[in-house]
């Protein structure tokens, strides 16, 4: 007789196959450890000499890369509490656009300082606390660290954007951060609306073109398209220009309907009459002013011959994005179907035309005129993973500047900025009392794994290099940091290294509520996951070989 033990406590309340976990050793410890790793990988890849990530998804696509937003996104995290970490970081990389790296490994850092008091007896909550009170304090530290006279700049000036914008680019590509600012600061000074707090980053595109080097990257005021144009004008200078949606073909109807043809000369007709009603919309759009015809359908034969004729150019753009791009870059009013247009629906472009770069023909559409609204970065390199990092640090140091149009006060980059804020946290733990003085002056502590993470992957020795920072620091030279090419300190204000207040200010905030949250987690209760087949099995009927 077999007796069957009865489900006591919380199994008699939950389905079977659920996991409870719960506990300072299974819950607790178990996520700052799963944080911790996560911490770990990006890690190496903070600061200009940050190593390379080799990421494969789950699609086989190969991302060679360091920055960190990429990294997290494609590494598919399961574990609920780095998933946390990973929404922080996007949170950052949504708000900034840049800092994604430090909020990660400045979280993973606080919450392995959060394990040691936890291991030395103190109760996350006291912990939590004190972290509160460390991160508030923080930014008032980091609102004293301001620069003096950095929250007025002219967002025109090119000198002042590329100050504020190298620390960003060069974190992704340290040595050509001084072409690569020139490229993105004139870019973005281009489409700079009147008011920059509506600078729109989607205004700077990046077409990336294999072949040639940096050096030969260019910024162009307008579109470039990576097609050639439909038939044979390749080149117009100020031009009107016509937009059509659904295509440049003759339309079907609606409806279905049977026509019946007695006789050859009715059989001829029918072709002719289709032929001039062609011929009579293309001839409209030219007598309309237009030179150049945007489709974003297909172009028929029959249609592109009358264009011919017309001498209208055609070109072929089937992204709907990029078609609303085009129109927003010549004024023009898209129209759904081949009619004829009003005047006002036409846009106008300086000058569209193909040319030949690195072997591959692309459409370079001009319009340097009136506060042209895109502009286009062309970068070049030899493979595709170069040009993709490329186009990272661009994007980062368009974010950037979206992010100076907002606030433009910067802070001592290089580290000094972490080295003053970790000195003058551990002079406020001294003055408090209770517990929470424990987590502030762990707080404080974690601070200095930024030095220590750029010294080593630039292969200095960490810790003379702290040692010397906080000697500088204490003696009232609040504006020294590491320069990594001569592995010493010195003052930033003459290596010109200044990071934004706002990318430090989200990013140190993010990593505290980040690690708060996961530290405010005591139990960990998963129920069985959903049926159907497993991912892994083989398909069905075969065998393993």
């Amino acid at each position: 007789m077999v007796y069957s033990m009865q489900p006591y406590g919380i199994q008699s309340m939950l389905k079977e196959g659920h996991k409870h976990l719960s506990g300072l050793d299974e819950a607790v410890l178990k996520n700052i450890d799963a944080c911790k790793q996560l911490s770990q990988i990006t890690r190496t890849s903070l600061g200009p000499n940050g190593m390379n990530k080799m990421v494969i998804n789950h699609l086989d696509k190969l991302f060679v890369t360091n920055d960190a937003a990429t990294i997290v996104n494609e590494l598919e995290v399961q574990h609920p509490a780095a998933k946390i970490l990973v929404l922080a970081a996007k949170a950052q990389q949504e708000e900034i656009g840049d800092g994604a790296n430090l909020t990660i490994s400045f979280a993973g850092e606080i919450l392995q300082m959060a394990e040691e008091l936890i291991r030395m007896g103190l109760h996350p909550s006291e912990i939590i606390i004190g972290y509160t009170k460390a991160i508030n304090k923080t930014v008032e530290i980091l609102d004293e660290l301001v620069e003096k006279d950095s929250e007025t700049m002219d967002v025109k000036n090119k000198e002042q954007v590329i100050s504020r914008m190298r620390a960003a680019v060069a974190s992704k590509q340290f040595g050509q951060e001084d072409i690569l600012c020139s490229l993105i600061a004139d870019a973005c000074i281009q489409v700079c609306p009147k008011n920059p707090a509506n600078f729109n980053v989607d205004n700077v595109r990046v077409a990336k073109l294999l072949g040639g080097g940096l050096n030969n990257s260019t910024v162009v005021q307008g579109m470039v398209l990576k097609n050639d144009a439909v038939g044979t004008i390749k080149q117009v200078e100020k031009a009107k220009v016509a937009v059509f949606v659904e295509g440049v073909d003759t339309s079907a109807t609606e409806t279905k309907g049977t026509v019946l043809i007695q006789n050859a000369e009715q059989l001829e007709n029918y072709s002719k009459t289709e032929e001039s009603k062609v011929e009579e919309l293309i001839k409209a759009v030219a007598d309309s002013g237009a030179k150049v015809i945007v489709s974003g359908g297909a172009v028929g034969e029959m249609a592109l011959h009358f264009c011919e004729r017309y001498k209208l150019m055609v070109l072929k753009i089937s992204s709907k994005f990029e078609l609303r791009r085009f129109c927003r870059t010549t004024g023009a009013v898209a129209r759904l179907k081949l009619s004829p247009p009003n005047p006002d629906d036409l846009g106008y472009v300086d000058s569209v035309s193909v040319e030949e770069i690195g072997g591959v023909r692309v459409i370079v559409v001009r319009n340097g005129s009136d506060g042209n609204s895109v502009s286009t970065v062309v970068l070049r390199g030899s493979t595709d993973s170069i040009l993709d990092n490329l186009e990272r640090a661009v994007d980062d140091g368009v974010n950037t500047y979206k992010a100076m149009c907002r606030d433009s006060r910067v802070v001592p980059g290089a580290a000094a900025a972490e080295i003053e804020l970790a000195r003058r946290l551990k002079e406020f733990s001294f003055r408090e009392i209770g517990l929470d003085q424990y987590a502030i002056a762990k707080f404080a502590e974690a601070f200095e794994m930024i030095p220590t993470t750029l010294a080593e992957n630039a292969g200095l020795n960490a810790m003379e290099i702290i040692s010397s920072l906080y000697a500088e620091h204490a003696s009232g030279n609040t504006k020294v940091g590491i320069d990594l090419e001569e592995g010493a300190c010195k003052d930033v204000s003459g290596m010109n290294v200044w990071d934004l207040y706002v990318t430090k200010y989200f990013a140190l905030k993010y990593a505290a509520d980040a690690a708060c949250t996961v530290l405010r987690v005591d139990q960990i209760i998963m129920s069985k996951p959903a049926g159907g087949p497993r991912q892994d099995a083989a398909p069905g009927g075969m065998d393993e070989d």
